[in-house]
């Protein structure tokens, strides 16, 4: 998957430790509304540390272990998305987003989402595809359910983060039910 057309104006292409500058950029513009969900808004800082995360994310992609993406719209860094767990010999991957508040509402995640999601499944035989967030983050909750996921349950105080321990739902996708229209018929 290298570059693929999410909308007009919109694509998802790689995010690579060459782009650290606009990740840090991106990262500086959006903690306030990314932090409170996402752990890596406390890690990348400057453009050092973002060239870091992202080499780590290199680095686990030339081990076949995840991938990390950006959505850029008209040109600018408006989001991501991530395999956060990739493991071919389980047959098992996590998928992870973020988006600004300017880029919402487009339907821009669940269309990289839905991407995402064939090239695990169709190219690389993923089994089971997993979605995870806190209880309280509804508009993750919403695309989950808009692609079909089902919910398995419930981790209780499983996440300790800014000084506390949130709940994290667990959506998942099996192969069978997105190659069968299972899923998106769910919507």
């Amino acid at each position: 998957m290298l570059s693929c057309r999410l909308a007009e104006g919109a694509e998802l292409r790689p995010l690579e430790p060459w782009q650290a500058a606009e990740f840090a950029a991106f990262a500086d513009r959006n903690r306030v509304h990314l932090e409170r969900w996402l752990p890596w808004t406390q890690l990348v800082t400057d453009e050092e540390s973002a060239r870091a995360f992202l080499q780590r994310y290199a680095d686990r992609q030339a081990a076949d272990d995840g991938r990390i993406y950006g959505i850029w719209s008209h040109g600018r860094l408006v989001g991501g998305t991530l395999f956060r767990v990739f493991s071919p010999v389980d047959g098992l991957c996590e998928i992870g987003v973020w988006l600004s508040p300017e880029a919402q509402g487009h339907g821009l995640i669940t269309r990289a989402a839905r991407l995402m999601i064939d090239w695990a499944v169709g190219e690389r035989g993923m089994h089971r595809v997993e979605w995870r967030n806190a209880v309280e983050n509804e508009r993750s909750k919403a695309v989950a359910k808009r692609l079909g996921m089902t919910l398995d349950g419930v981790l209780r105080e499983v996440f300790p983060y800014l000084g506390r321990r949130f709940d994290i739902e667990v959506w998942s996708l099996l192969a069978s039910e997105w190659r069968s229209g299972d899923a998106s018929a769910r919507e």
